[in-house]
């Protein structure tokens, strides 16, 4: 299996470009191990990513989470998040805390704003800061935010040290290259892509499927090779399917000809204008 590209976080971690999303993990307990042993076969895969949030399954991922990385911590970049709701300067340490408790671990590697709410961010980063000071994250960053947001982000003390954006970003959901993407590029700033095959259904696309018979590979192994192709971009995508991750795992190997890639751009074409952020 070829390799997984990297993708370098501000503050010195480098983390592979292909992780393991959690998004509707921890919601049926009758689920709940063979969710565990997917993310589990995706470590072992060299996925070493995990992305999870207090959101998901109201705590119940970040608890399947924390029974896959058990004994395997080390191994693991934790990603969580915080509601908006819990983004004052006190609420985010506290909300910190409870998350760590469910994932049976003293720290995480990255803590992101869920999306942007009532609290000022001066004191979502405040609180964020403070984690960091202590040990209890290694970085912080935001969710679903547009340039806009992130400008304003970067005028509040504190702001310049966010480590990521992670934003809806995949074939079908381009718009960010226009100007988000560049911008974080330029500033170092990795853009995490969720749902990065629109929840399945991009592996029903016609182009991807002509395409993905060329190469004896998956219309989604399609779909993460593009965003695998694209400087500082980490894709997360969340399988409960342990064979289902080892073909996510596989869209490392694939190395479409230009030609592919122009038909891509044919079929999903790039932006020509600013486009407000999408969310799912």
């Amino acid at each position: 299996m070829a390799e997984i590209p990297t993708v370098a976080i501000p503050g010195g971690a480098t983390v592979p470009a292909l992780g393991l999303g959690t998004w509707m993990m921890g919601e049926d307990p009758a689920k709940a191990q063979i969710e565990i042993e997917s993310l589990r076969h995706g470590l072992d895969l060299g996925m070493t990513l995990i992305d999870t949030a207090e959101m998901y399954g109201e705590g119940g991922a970040e608890k399947i989470t924390g029974a896959a990385i058990e004994g395997r911590r080390d191994e693991v970049f934790l990603v969580s998040k915080v509601y908006p709701w819990n983004a004052s300067r006190q609420g985010v340490v506290d909300a910190c805390e409870r998350s760590l408790e469910r994932l049976k671990t003293d720290r995480l590697d990255l803590y992101l704003l869920h999306w942007r709410g009532e609290h000022p961010l001066a004191e979502t980063v405040a609180g964020f800061e403070a984690l960091r000071q202590s040990g209890k994250i290694g970085a912080w960053g935001v969710s679903n935010f547009d340039i806009d947001d992130m400008q304003e982000l970067m005028a509040v003390p504190g702001g310049e040290n966010c480590a990521a954006n992670q934003v809806l970003f995949n074939l079908s959901r381009r718009g960010i290259e226009y100007d988000l993407l560049p911008w974080c590029q330029q500033r170092g700033i990795p853009v995490m892509a969720y749902s990065p095959i629109e929840q399945g259904r991009l592996a029903k696309s016609a182009e991807l499927i002509r395409i993905a018979k060329a190469y004896q590979a998956t219309p989604a192994q399609v779909a993460l090779a593009f965003l695998l192709e694209r400087d500082g971009v980490i894709a997360i995508p969340k399988s409960a399917n342990p064979h289902r991750v080892e073909e996510n795992a596989e869209a490392a190997e694939l190395d479409l000809s230009d030609d592919d890639w122009l038909a891509l751009d044919a079929a999903f074409p790039p932006p020509g204008r600013k486009t407000p952020l999408e969310m799912i």
